[in-house]
């Protein structure tokens, strides 16, 4: 079967634009190793019109709640690759099914940044987290570390100060969070701050024990005992399945226009991954709406891609 449309992801934008596509009478596909993506490891979102407060995981459910009313096909699997050949895509998954369509949307978000230093991939799961709306009840009453001095570190530092001993803070360019946040920070007798310090090694035997930290201005290095570290210095564009099909932004983003074109007819994004500023959820979940009428446009107006139904 051709579909009219294959979405790649299933977080805000991704399931957004699954909803507009089936009410434009889209055969449409979603492929999404999950439902929610990085929204599901939010805690509290308080600027999601219509609510004043609500969880990420709470909102995505609302969101494949919408999804699942409309019946729309979804296939729960990564994607390894995209390619287009003639007028068609063709998008294989890890599974190593295949399947065509007219159009697409890549709206498969961001993933986070590791810290590339010995001992990171050895812990993964035994200490080393990425999410601690995710793992921080695991640490209850142990010290860790959160890296990091933007909103998600500081969040995160406010979230396992309710689970965790001890808070040591550590960021190589100081803190650059919104001040408001900083402040309840700064409140936490548990939190210890290592401003313009960096972690070069994560130590242990079954599990995290130790970092090691240099000071950045004076090349020190130091032991700080912990056994859990959250890595919170950003996220990067999940869209290696893309090759150099597409063109990108000196960020790695999805280059689009602003009606979610990339370089390739037929081709469109939305969300995180792309180059649209502002990453919140309410933008993500507009691009994609915006994402699919567009694509419902191009099937209609293109040659060889009548819609089906």
């Amino acid at each position: 079967m051709t579909y009219d449309l294959i979405i790649i992801g299933a977080g805000p934008s991704g399931m957004t634009a699954g909803v507009f596509a089936a009410r434009k009478g889209l055969k449409t596909l979603i492929i999404s190793k999950d439902l929610g993506g990085q929204v599901n490891w939010t805690t509290d979102i308080e600027n999601y019109m219509g609510f004043q407060e609500i969880d990420g995981q709470a909102l995505m459910e609302k969101f494949e709640n919408q999804v699942k009313d409309l019946h729309l096909e979804e296939k729960l699997t990564a994607v390894t690759s995209l390619q287009k050949a003639g007028d068609l895509f063709k998008v294989r998954t890890e599974k190593e099914e295949e399947y065509t369509a007219k159009a697409v949307i890549v709206s498969s978000g961001k993933k986070p940044k590791t810290l590339n230093v010995p001992g990171e991939v050895e812990f993964r799961n035994k200490g080393v987290s990425y999410c601690a709306t995710c793992d921080g009840p695991l640490f209850r009453n142990i010290p860790v570390a959160v890296v990091g001095g933007g909103n998600s570190a500081v969040k995160s530092a406010l979230d396992l100060a309710n689970y965790a001993s001890e808070i040591h803070l550590i960021s190589d360019n100081g803190l650059t969070a919104d001040s408001l946040i900083v402040e309840r920070l700064n409140q936490l007798d548990k939190v210890k701050k290592y401003l313009g310090h960096k972690i070069v090694e994560i130590k242990g035997d079954k599990s995290v024990a130790q970092v090691v930290l240099e000071e950045i201005k004076t090349k020190q290095r130091f032991g700080l005992n912990i056994q859990g570290v959250f890595v919170e210095i950003g996220l990067d564009p999940n869209h290696e399945f893309l090759e150099k099909l597409v063109e990108k932004n000196e960020a790695n983003e999805i280059k689009i226009d602003c009606l979610c074109r990339t370089n390739v007819p037929g081709l469109y994004a939305a969300g995180d991954v792309t180059s649209v500023p502002e990453k919140q959820i309410i933008v993500a979940a507009g691009e994609g709406a915006k994402a699919a009428l567009k694509v419902w446009e191009y099937l209609l107006k293109a040659p060889n891609t009548g819609v089906v139904h």
